[in-house]
């Protein structure tokens, strides 16, 4: 595209790299989407319940650069931050945030550069969270850019309890009372344990309606299979009944044939017994003409 500026032309660095970052969490934020729509069509289960992006601002990337003792740069947010976008999707169930991740993994134009998994290793506050930083590609009319997302999967329960614990703990800038944060890790133990509790509960509701399932295909199987008796002896006394119409038509016209038969035979014996009265009748006459 020679007629096309370059970007570095006409716009400068920043927001082409905001630009990129942005392509770049609508790209993954699709991507979730279009996976639980295919939970939804295949299976009739939606794993996530919600997907939450943001990109951070000019000014906590300068602190987060300064606070890691970096010099503010372009090359250094590129190659030193790894949460300037960040995809959050929150799951019902502990065992959908591992099946996303897997999925998220399957992606041919995904790279997955490391995880973090806070579920199975929790913070000593009591956060949890299984996190993933990938790298996708963003296309743009110079070529292809890969950009770097971070991909934080939760449950429901424990996204609750981390957007309290950060606006809690904000509040105090890093320095919130010891009798607080007990406090916090203690209601971390309760989400945790009602996250357990719902979800062995979703465990037994699925098994008992797949056992409802069974018996009602069982039930469907049995009333298919009497009613398949019933049609064979109902076909059976069809048959039956037909063979003795037909033996009973059989044996009408064997009857009528022979009294056909038998009416023939009479006619017979009359004519018979007719000629020979006649023969007696003739030769008396005979006989007397015969004395006259």
């Amino acid at each position: 595209m020679k007629n096309t500026p370059k970007y570095g032309d006409e716009i400068d660095r920043w927001e082409e790299t905001m630009y990129l970052y942005e392509s770049a969490l609508k790209t993954m934020t699709m991507k979730a989407e279009m996976m639980n729509d295919e939970f939804v069509h295949r299976y009739r289960y939606n794993p996530i319940e919600h997907i939450k992006s943001r990109l951070k601002s000019a000014d906590s990337i300068v602190r987060k650069l300064k606070q890691d003792g970096y010099d503010v740069t372009i090359e250094n947010m590129n190659t030193k931050l790894s949460d300037i976008a960040g995809v959050r999707i929150i799951c019902s169930f502990t065992s959908d945030i591992y099946q996303i991740a897997e999925m998220i993994r399957g992606q041919e134009d995904i790279t997955v550069l490391y995880v973090k998994d806070y579920i199975r290793h929790p913070k000593p506050n009591g956060y949890k969270s299984y996190h993933m930083v990938i790298s996708l590609p963003v296309y743009l009319s110079d070529g292809r850019k890969d950009v770097k997302v971070e991909v934080q999967i939760r449950s429901v329960g424990m996204d609750f309890w981390a957007s309290l614990e950060h606006k809690i703990t904000y509040k105090f800038e890093g320095c919130a009372p010891k009798a607080l944060l007990q406090d916090l890790k203690a209601c971390a133990d309760i989400v945790d344990m009602l996250d357990n509790k719902m979800y062995f509960l979703n465990e037994a509701i699925l098994a008992i309606a797949e056992e409802q399932k069974r018996a009602k295909e069982q039930e469907e199987c049995e009333s298919t299979e009497e009613e398949a008796k019933e049609n064979e002896i109902k076909v059976k006394e069809a048959g039956e009944k037909e063979t003795k119409e037909e033996f009973r038509e059989k044996g009408t016209k064997e009857n009528g044939y022979n009294e056909i038969q038998d009416n023939e035979i009479q006619d017979n014996e009359i004519q018979e017994n007719e000629i020979q009265e006649n023969k007696i009748q003739e030769n008396k006459i005979q006989e007397n003409r015969t004395e006259g």
